[in-house]
């Protein structure tokens, strides 16, 4: 059985990621990239599913785990009745091949330590074919070969390859295993200790870029790094977890798979980087984005492969049977095919930040922009599926028509501040012509507060990025009585849920209910400190550093009644929330501006202008 989503940490050479519970077993990995098929997916089933473990024989979890300094190498201790050993993981930075790096070291005494490496491709579906390749293993099946790398002597039982030997303090032994195309010839094995000195000197590195100088500097250099790791280096695309299906409530069937990459996301992301001084990731970023909506602007997604493919198709294994019996377990995400208005003006509004921040200017960007909009012009009057891509009938979501609204005002805002041409009237009567409808249909007067969609009597977590991207003042009576109605009626125990579904009619289609969504408490928080509520936005703050887990992970949601953490990890809409909100609480300036005005309402928060490359 799978441990608590907490228990896990993560492991990630930019490219992939694994999954390591306190117990020592890598759960989940997914090669050679993070949406390729897992060879390990006990984290959705059982060991049955694919597991690698190496811990002591006696078992148990680690009395003691960390990264070590600002890095991803994972150091995880046990103490037993006759020593203590420490076992050291990480996957170095991409060479020849993707490689898993686990070294157990002896601290006191004598330990016997147990390995059992079981290998099911294709998320569990398959055995490979297993054999010596002296001095190692070689597993083979279908596209995929993998090599397993160590000293200790290794034996089969019952299709798993299994090792017991004794460490002595002092001691060090490595485990390597090698992943590479079954086509290609076998590469060779990284020198483990090596790899653990260069990727430690990587991370290091890295880190020496961070910016930050507010008053959480470990929980956002954490985050930092976990966003990192969820970039995906060849092509800069930053994806939204690493993981799928992993329940929005245990049982359920709101099961997701997250790793993809969300252009509402973009925003958000850059924000982050910018404003803690990583420019290159950022840019990266921003090129991700350009190549990836590059095409016809009436077919642009709302998410894409980390190589900015197209084509997710949606489907169920029914092999697996979901962690803690949450069935179905989801590839691929049908969402990609939904109309969802806001993804237009989150692109805009992404381009739009990037130019304004200093970014080296892109040739085509402008002409993308102007594509953009000139199509989400004929269409910003459509009902859609939201912000939070609910799978029932479109509706007029506020948030929606909002980001319609800032895609109108960041063009007008680019011809003005930076000389690029375009029918800037046009644009400035389409950007009140939405402020106004808005206004008039997506608010409700007698309860001082905007809607989640026209008509509607509930509310949405996303109408507090009202203020924070421009649409109406920090002071306006209209969202004080917004970010009141919204905490009063989404919260549960503090945190935030993002919507009630069920409510409304069933604005969402799926039985069942979720957790409450991190990032929205984030945004809460942010909200609070903006209308003035200073103290109750840093409790609410330092409240939510308290769910990260042991090593700074935050997964999408969290229930508070259980308390445990939900959905798939490591989250990135949650990291982002964290250093973003961190910047705000610490002093990071933020403006808005007054509807009509041609001043630039920055997205969230003002950044340090980098300087040009």
């Amino acid at each position: 059985m799978a441990a608590v989503i907490e228990d896990y940490a993560l492991l990630g050479d930019l490219q992939t990621a694994a999954l390591v519970g306190r117990d020592g077993s890598i759960d989940w990995l997914c090669l050679p990239r993070f949406d390729s098929p897992a060879c390990f997916a006990a984290l959705l089933h059982n060991e049955e599913a694919g597991r690698w473990l190496l811990a002591p024989a006696s078992g148990g979890p680690a009395a003691h785990r960390r990264y070590r300094g600002d890095s991803l190498i994972l150091e995880s201790r046990w103490r037993t009745a006759e020593g203590e050993v420490r076992v050291v993981d990480c996957m170095p930075l991409r060479g020849e091949a993707a490689d898993v790096v686990r070294m157990v070291e002896g601290l006191s005494g004598h330990v016997t330590m147990r390995m059992e490496l079981r290998l099911r491709l294709d998320y569990g579906h398959l055995a490979p074919w297993v054999r010596r390749d002296e001095p190692d293993l070689a597993a083979v099946a279908g596209p995929d070969a993998l090599w397993l790398h160590t000293p200790v002597e290794t034996h089969g039982e019952d299709l798993t390859t299994v090792a017991e030997f004794t460490v002595r303090a002092g001691q060090r032994i490595p485990f390597v295993l090698t992943h590479s195309p079954s086509h290609l010839p076998r590469p060779q094995p990284v020198d483990a200790e090596k790899a653990l000195a260069d990727t430690e000197a990587f991370w290091t590195s890295w880190m020496s870029r961070c910016r930050y100088e507010g008053r959480w500097p470990q929980a956002v250099r954490r985050s930092l790094v976990l966003l990192k790791a969820l970039t995906y280096a060849p092509t800069g695309g930053v994806l939204a977890a690493a993981t799928t299906s992993l329940p929005e409530k245990i049982g359920g069937v709101r099961n997701w798979d997250y790793r993809y990459c969300w252009l509402r996301d973009a925003a958000f992301t850059l924000q982050a980087l910018l404003g803690t001084g990583y420019v290159e990731e950022a840019a990266a970023w921003r090129e991700w984005l350009l190549r990836a909506v590059a095409g016809d602007p009436g077919k642009l997604q709302i998410m894409y492969a980390v190589d900015g493919a197209r084509r997710l198709p949606e489907h169920s294994l029914d092999w697996l049977s979901g962690y803690e019996n949450s069935a179905p377990v989801r590839i691929g995400n049908a969402a990609a095919d939904q109309f969802q208005l806001d993804v237009w003006g989150a692109a805009l509004d992404t381009l739009h930040l990037a130019r304004d921040t200093g970014l080296t200017p892109h040739d085509t960007a402008w002409d993308l922009q102007r594509r953009l909009l000139d199509h989400l012009e004929s269409r910003w009057q459509e009902p859609d599926s939201g912000l939070w891509e609910v799978r029932g009938r479109p509706r007029h979501f506020v948030h929606s028509k909002v980001m319609a609204w800032v895609a109108a005002d960041r063009a007008v805002d680019t011809v003005r501040r930076h000389g690029l041409t375009g029918p800037v009237d046009r644009w400035r009567a389409l950007r009140d012509r939405i402020h106004t409808e808005v206004c008039a249909k997506g608010y409700d007067t007698e309860r001082n507060t905007f809607t989640q969609f026209y008509g509607s009597r509930g509310l949405d977590a996303a109408l507090l990025l009202l203020p924070r991207v421009g649409f109406l003042p920090w002071h306006d009576s209209r969202i004080h009585g917004t970010v009141d109605a919204v905490a009063r009626e989404l919260c549960e125990d503090g945190l935030l849920l993002r919507y009630r579904p069920g409510s409304d009619g069933g604005v969402d289609a799926l039985p069942g209910t979720e957790g409450a969504f991190l990032a929205c408490t984030f945004w809460l928080a942010d909200a609070l400190h903006g209308i003035g509520r200073r103290a109750e936005a840093h409790a609410l703050f330092e409240h939510l550093l308290t769910l990260r887990n042991d090593v700074g992970l935050l997964s999408e949601q969290y229930d508070p009644q259980a308390r445990r953490q939900l959905g798939n990890t490591p989250q990135a809409f949650s990291l982002v929330g964290l250093v973003n909100t961190a910047r705000f609480l610490s002093g990071a300036p933020t403006k808005t501006a007054r509807p009509g005005a041609d001043q630039r309402p920055p997205t969230e928060l003002t950044h340090p202008r980098p300087n040009r490359r």
